[in-house]
Parts: structure tokens; C-alpha cells; sequence
């Protein structure tokens, strides 16, 4: 069951793991490009910063964005800003999310996000964490998928094998974390069943678009390509 007051915790605590190491950065180094193609780290960070206010406004039963124009016309006006306002409009947006997550509330209200998903009000705690924690990775400064929280991984993994779940593109295939956990997903295409096997870290990358699963195991046929999230 999902448990949205630990996740707000887990929020609080990854980002407050983001804002200590982007602090050891300097202007030059956050106009640097970041792992995400056409994005630099202030791209990254300016994002952070307006999703956690476009999921206030989800929570408040606004939407996310005016449009996705908006969107990204937003972040390409705050991501050459300096890296203590970087900081500080990271540390104030977050609070901002913190505080509407606080806020007396239905949980079990389902919620229209971006592109016409929804969702329960319950999970926007975790799609937080998970963007404060990929983002995280991202940034190329030393947090790796291997640094995140395990809970998080597993979570993740959970969402993302759900996500592509009988998705028409994707072969039915079984994921082997080394650890002995597993997960199915795709099946709507032809091709499988296929198993792919490696670390937890390295299935979420390569899930989540961060890695190209060359460090994966694959039997019974071809790495599936996945569609873009």
C-alpha cells in the first residue's frame, strides 16, 4: 500500500541529498551539458523546480502546466540562472510541495497530471522522489544508480514494469534483479518470452532510459527497445 506521508519524507530527504552535492558546483560547471541530450545542468535543475510547483498545482487541483509550451519555455528561461539561485528556487519549490503534501486532504482522489495521465493522489509523493532521484543521476556528478535508495529501485522498477505492461511494442519479458527479485512486463508483441537479468541498478536504467543495457543479461532473444517514457 502506498504510504504517501513516508514517501513526502523520502522527498524531503533526497532533496536535500540533490541541493548538498549541486552545492558543491560553481556557475561554470551548471552551465555544463548535463546527461540528458540538449539539456545542461540548469536545465535539470530548473525542472526540478517548476515540477515540484506544476505537482502543487496537481495537488491543488490545478493544471500541472498552462501548456507544454509554458512548460518548456519556463525551464529554458531559468536554467542559465546562476547556481545560488538554482539552489534557492530548488530549496523554496520543494518546500512549497512539502507543504501542500501536508495539507489535510483525500488521498484516494484520483488526479489528471501531464498528457492526460492519471493517478491517485496517493503516488505523487513517490513520482516526486522519482524525479528528484533520476534527475539526481542526471546531473553527472557522482550520484549513480547504484547510489540510489534501494526501497526506491525496487519501487521503480515496480512502476516502470507496470508501465510497460502489454504495451503493443514491447515483447513479454521477465526481468532477474541479481538479488532474486523478479517482474514481468511487456506482452503485447511478438517475440518472447524473453528474460533479461542483471542488477537492480542496471534494470532501472535501462527502464528508466539512463542506460543502454549492455550490462545486462538477455536470453531468448534481443534486449527489447522500449518505448520513450
Amino acid at each position: 500500500m502506498i504510504d504517501h506521508e513516508r514517501d513526502l519524507a523520502s522527498v524531503r530527504d533526497a532533496t536535500e541529498r540533490l541541493l548538498a552535492a549541486a552545492a558543491a558546483l560553481d556557475n561554470a560547471s551548471v552551465a555544463e551539458s548535463s546527461r540528458l541530450p540538449g539539456w545542461t545542468r540548469g536545465h535539470v535543475l530548473a525542472h526540478l523546480a517548476r515540477n515540484a510547483d506544476a505537482l502543487v498545482n496537481a495537488l491543488e487541483g490545478r493544471p500541472m502546466y498552462d501548456s507544454a509550451e509554458a512548460r518548456d519555455a519556463d525551464i529554458e528561461r531559468d536554467a542559465p540562472r546562476a547556481l545560488d539561485v538554482q539552489l534557492a528556487d530548488l530549496r523554496e519549490s520543494g518546500a512549497r510541495f512539502q507543504a501542500a503534501g501536508a495539507a489535510p486532504a483525500d488521498w484516494s482522489r484520483t488526479l489528471e497530471l501531464r498528457n492526460g495521465v492519471t493517478d491517485s493522489a496517493s503516488r505523487v509523493p513517490f513520482r516526486r522522489w522519482a524525479e528528484v532521484e533520476l534527475h539526481h543521476v542526471d546531473l553527472g556528478i557522482g550520484y549513480e544508480m547504484e547510489n540510489l535508495p534501494a526501497e526506491f529501485t525496487e519501487r521503480e522498477i515496480d512502476f516502470l514494469a507496470q508501465r510497460f505492461g502489454g504495451h503493443q511494442d514491447v515483447p513479454s519479458t521477465g526481468l532477474v534483479a541479481d538479488g532474486g527479485r523478479t517482474w514481468t512486463t511487456g506482452g503485447g508483441a511478438s517475440g518472447g518470452p524473453i528474460s533479461v537479468e542483471g542488477t537492480a541498478a542496471d534494470l532501472l536504467g535501462w527502464l528508466a532510459g539512463r542506460r543502454d543495457g549492455s550490462g545486462l543479461r538477455v536470453k531468448g532473444g534481443a534486449l527489447p527497445a522500449l518505448p520513450p517514457l
